[in-house]
């Protein structure tokens, strides 16, 4: 009798089990086709509607981790980095051993500028896959933002290998590649990048249209931001609006421009006024870039100079930007960017009024070595502050804020009058108590900004300098925050940086 009934007990368990098997099946057909839409959405570059497929199929069944997963990537797409976050780490909660679940927990840390546990959460993605691509992605993309671009080509030629339909590892390969002046090659991988990204965002295809242009004009150049002449020069530069200016030639004229020593700048910018007075033509356009101003975009015009005179010092073939200058009340007449100031080892000194620019100290600097355990020591009293470039190849540094817990990056920026914090910053941290009744106008790369909050943080840390009281004008910095690769919460304007040597 006891056997029997085990047995009738037995059978009718597994009476149940098929049929909830049987409408689960169902269930499961439908699903995998809206999740099938869903993913589809995302390559189509759809990602609102994918991420509404995506929240539909989890509302139906709250363990679909697949469904989640594929959350967090829309997101991502969509820079919603704290969501994304969220949606990875539910999915991390309940199995933790998913290896894409950590790979999206690395992006959305990297994207919102934690790098150190960016690398945690990648190297775990491969330590249980170490094919996962979007974690071989994210690794490389710390090597390009820490100034490892040969390291970030070989883990983005990888992860193209593993997934080769990922637009944006052929995105980020070309960039690496154009930084490493491999201009053939970042020109190539943008072609892909055009065949396999989705249609939708016409403004980039755009900018990517103009930059292969470019990108094919300066492989046909001779050899790129050549330094000649003198081989260690003092410039002397006036201080204009808390920027330091000094005098130009460029393409061996002999009219003398001024132009703002810009480490905000990738490259070097010439005013329209200044390229029509001097005879000087575009070689590429299309597209617009992001910056602070305005709309925040600006149409993108290339140039090229054929020499740029620094005092004794000359750099040829230096590609340039030309674009409108939207102050008149100073006579600025470009900007000489990173790119220049790159080939020297720069030395400003605001005390002195001076640029010392040295070529061959430059050539003496060791290498970065990823894995080196020793350290160059410093000059003595001076500060030395970790430098991490932003996918436009612009400087940014970390900063401590009072009141706020987490360090930010900051774009290190000379040719700005004042610091700024962005408006993200300034909501998520409550910045808005320390407002001043003294509204701001300010200039930037995309146009003018009207009635800009101004705020007067009480302290301010960069390295183990502070500074109080500093004036800081807010303003939206998404824009370039679509671009950057990580998040900047601010700049570091010349009221901050003329402290400094």
């Amino acid at each position: 009798m006891k056997n029997l009934s085990r047995v009738l007990i037995v059978v009718g368990v597994v009476a149940i089990t098929c049929a909830l098997w049987g409408g689960g099946a169902a269930l499961a057909s439908g699903g995998e086709k809206q999740l099938a839409r869903a993913h589809r959405a995302v390559r189509q570059g759809e990602f609102e509607a994918a991420e509404k497929l995506y929240r539909e199929l989890i509302a139906k069944d709250p363990q679909d981790l697949q469904a989640r997963l594929g959350l967090s990537f829309a997101l991502l797409k969509q820079r919603k980095l704290q969501d994304a976050f969220d949606a990875a780490a539910r999915v991390i909660a309940v199995d933790p051993t998913l290896p894409r679940a950590h790979a999206l927990l690395g992006a959305a840390l990297l994207a919102g500028g934690d790098f150190a546990l960016s690398v945690e959460e990648f190297k775990t993605a491969l330590s249980f896959n170490g094919d996962e691509a979007l974690a071989i992605a994210g690794l490389a993309m710390i090597d390009f933002h820490e100034n490892r671009p040969s390291l970030a080509l070989a883990g983005l030629r990888r992860a193209m290998h593993i997934d080769p339909n990922e637009p944006d590892y052929l995105f980020n390969f070309a960039k690496a590649a154009a930084r490493s002046e491999r201009y053939r090659e970042a020109a190539d991988a943008y072609e892909v990048f055009l065949r396999i990204a989705p249609k939708t965002d016409a403004d980039r295809r755009a900018y990517i249209r103009g930059l292969i242009d470019f990108l094919r004009y300066l492989g046909t150049q001779r050899q790129l931001y050549d330094a000649n002449g003198a081989a260690r020069v003092q410039i002397p530069f006036e201080i204009v609006n808390n920027r330091p200016v000094i005098n130009i030639r460029i393409n061996h004229s002999k009219e003398t421009l001024r132009f703002v020593i810009d480490t905000g700048s990738g490259m070097c910018v010439v005013s329209e006024e200044a390229a029509k007075r001097i005879g000087l033509r575009s070689v590429a356009r299309g597209g617009t870039a992001r910056a602070v101003g305005g709309g925040g975009r600006f149409d993108i015009v290339y140039g090229f100079l054929s020499s740029l005179h620094m005092g004794e010092a000359r750099v040829e073939n230096v590609p340039i930007y030309i674009r409108h200058f939207h102050s008149t009340q100073e006579q600025i007449d470009g900007y000489v960017g990173l790119s220049i100031l790159a080939k020297y080892l720069a030395t400003m000194d605001y005390g002195t009024r001076t640029l010392f620019i040295d070529r061959d100290a430059r050539l003496a600097v060791p290498s970065i070595e990823p894995l080196s355990t020793t350290a160059q020591p410093a000059p003595a009293n001076a500060i030395e502050l970790p430098i991490r470039s932003t996918a436009n190849g612009i400087w940014c540094g970390v900063v401590k804020l009072a009141g706020v817990e987490k360090p930010q990056h900051f774009i290190i920026d000379t040719g700005a009058t004042i610091t700024v914090v962005s408006e993200a910053l300034s909501k998520r941290e409550t910045l808005e108590r320390f407002v001043q009744k003294r509204r701001l106008k300010v200039y930037g790369a995309a146009g003018v900004a009207e009635d800009v909050p101004l705020l007067l943080l009480p302290r301010v840390a960069v390295g183990p300098y502070a500074y109080q009281n500093l004036s800081a004008a807010v303003l939206d910095m998404e824009a370039i925050n679509e671009t950057s690769g990580f998040e900047q919460s601010g700049i570091l304007g010349g009221n901050i940086l003329r402290f400094f040597r």
